[in-house]
Formats: structure tokens, C-alpha cells, sequence
């Protein structure tokens, strides 16, 4: 098939579930509801959900929003590949391929650009540890199936570790803040904004971000089946996506002063957490499913994954 007659083909599904949605609100049907699923990290639905404007915008189509908030990425595609969900907000890249390896009915809609500095392994301000090698035999805390999971690995390959030299603990957000505090732990790799209030807050010492280890893209991810069925949906929910990364990168103090009370967090905090973000909405390119197959080999090799996972073949919604 051509470009263009499978743009020609996506046109004509957009017009098709238009017209359907157009006779169902005829009858007198009640709204669909789409159903998504976010994380305080889900910063871009984050704006959407307190603005109200994908709602309106998915009104016209018989469509009302539902949102759903997660501790962490692997939950939340959980929940997408049992049903509980239509669509899922960003999760990060290291997420993507334990879904797909137990069998999820996933496609990716869009990523974000990389930024590798919102994520890093942090350890307290009066910590010995000084340079990864020192790692060997600490707790690390982290959550499992996170971007923070593939960092760490790839933070313990460069002094010829792995992670069975460490002790893992796998923590919630939530979870990890308290024993990094506690003294329960000796590292902590964490995401913002949760890595900006703990530096801010707590005194943390980042030990290694993500530059030049893992590029801490953000996918978004939707029921394939959804996907095929309501392609006009799915492509208002891209520029929406769009629209709010590119109001935050041009407003990043409001954006700050907006945010920070949504997520309990400072004003500066939420600040602090955005510049690391590149919050630039994109389609899902080779690149980045090249990128998306270097973890999930990184996790087979490491045992964390059961075998090799095929995810550059996963499915990809493209707008039209």
C-alpha cells in the first residue's frame, strides 16, 4: 500500500466513525466514555485533565473522558492490557516492553523527545558514595519495569556490575522517598518530579542521570482495538498532547505555578522538573522503536524479561 492511499484509508475511518458517532447522538445514545490512565509524571494529561479542554474537544463526538491515576508505568498498562483502560497517558521507555512481552494488544500513538536528564540515581548528601562502582552490594531502591530499572542497569554495566551485585528494593515513588529518607536504602533512582522535590527537599546528590545511558523517552500507548476503532478520537487526543507540551514550553513559569499545586509539590520543584522535560509531542519514529528494542533486549539478557520481546513490531498509530 502507498502513502497515500493509507492516508486515504484513514480518512475515510475518520469520516466513517464521524458519521457514526453523528447517528448514535441522533438516537438520543449516552456519552462513549474513553477511559485514560495517568501518573503524577503525566504532566501533558495532567494540563488536560485541569483545563477541560479535551473534553470539550471530544464532546462533539459522544465521547466523555474518564480519568484514571496510576503510582507507576508498569500498573498502568497493566490495566490497559486486562481492558481496565482505552488509552494510557506517558509511561517511561522502559515500560513499554514487559508489557509487550506478556502478550499486551498494544500500540503506541506518540513519544516524547528525549530527556535523559529527568531521571537519575540519587544517593543522600552525606552518602560515601562517591562514583557507581560503590554501588556493589547497596540497596538501591526503584520502581520495577521503570525508566529508573533500565538506567540502573545500564548505570552498573559501565563498571562491569549488574544487578544481581546489588540488592534491589523495589519501591513505589511513594515508598522510595520514605526509605531513601529513612536511611533504608543506600541509592534511590527515581523520575521527576519526584527527583527535583527530593533534591530540593531532602538533599539528595544525583551519583549519574540518564546522559549518555538511557534517553528517558516518553511513549503513549492505547488498545490496539481502540485504536482501530475510534481513529478520530485518538487523532484529537495527539494534538491535545501536542497543543499542552508546547503551551508548557513556552510558558515555563506559569506552567510551574499551574502545576505544583495539582501535584503537591513548590512552585520551583515543578520548575526544576520541567526544565528536564522535553514535553515535545511527536510520532513514533524508527528511532525510537530501535531505542524501545535495546531495552527489552538489555532486560532478556539481564533475565528480567522471560526472552526475547519483539517490540520494534509493535503496532503504531500514526495521524492521518
Amino acid at each position: 500500500m502507498s502513502a497515500g492511499s493509507g492516508i486515504a484509508v484513514r480518512r475515510r475511518a475518520l469520516l466513517a466513525a464521524a458519521l457514526g458517532v453523528t447517528a448514535a447522538r441522533a438516537a438520543g445514545a449516552p456519552p462513549e466514555p474513553l477511559r485514560i490512565g495517568l501518573q503524577k509524571s503525566s504532566t501533558l494529561a495532567i494540563y488536560l485533565r485541569s483545563r477541560g479542554t479535551l473534553e470539550a474537544a471530544l464532546a462533539p463526538l459522544g465521547v466523555a473522558v474518564q480519568w484514571h491515576e496510576f503510582a507507576s508505568g508498569l500498573p498502568l498498562l497493566e490495566a490497559l492490557n486486562v481492558g481496565a483502560l482505552d488509552l494510557g497517558a506517558d509511561v517511561a521507555d522502559a515500560v513499554p516492553p514487559f508489557a509487550f512481552a506478556a502478550g499486551a494488544q498494544l500500540s503506541y500513538y506518540a513519544s516524547e523527545a528525549p530527556s535523559p536528564h529527568a531521571q537519575a540515581i540519587v544517593v543522600r548528601r552525606d552518602s560515601p558514595i562517591t562514583d557507581l562502582a560503590q554501588l556493589q552490594g547497596r540497596r538501591i531502591g526503584f520502581a520495577k519495569g521503570a525508566g529508573a530499572h533500565y538506567l540502573l542497569l545500564r548505570a552498573l554495566a559501565l563498571r562491569g556490575l549488574q544487578l544481581r551485585d546489588v540488592e534491589p528494593d523495589y519501591l513505589t515513588p511513594a515508598d522510595g522517598r520514605a526509605a531513601f529518607e529513612g536511611g533504608k536504602i543506600d541509592a534511590w533512582v527515581i523520575w521527576d518530579p519526584y527527583l527535583a522535590a527530593v533534591q530540593r527537599q531532602s538533599a539528595a546528590r544525583v551519583l549519574r542521570d540518564g546522559e549518555g545511558l538511557a534517553s528517558y523517552r516518553r511513549f503513549y500507548l492505547a488498545s490496539t482495538a481502540y485504536t482501530r476503532r475510534r481513529a478520530d478520537v485518538m487523532a484529537i487526543v495527539y494534538r491535545q498532547l501536542q497543543g499542552a507540551g508546547a503551551w508548557i514550553r513556552q510558558n515555563p513559569e506559569a506552567a510551574a505555578q499551574w502545576n505544583a499545586p495539582l501535584v503537591g509539590l513548590d512552585t520551583p520543584t515543578m520548575a526544576m522538573a520541567n526544565q528536564r522535560r522535553s514535553y515535545q509531542v511527536q510520532e513514533v519514529d524508527a528511532g525510537a522503536l530501535a531505542e524501545q528494542q535495546q531495552i527489552a533486549d538489555a532486560f532478556a539478557q539481564a533475565q528480567i524479561l522471560p526472552g526475547h520481546v519483539d517490540v520494534a513490531r509493535a503496532p503504531v498509530w500514526r495521524p492521518a
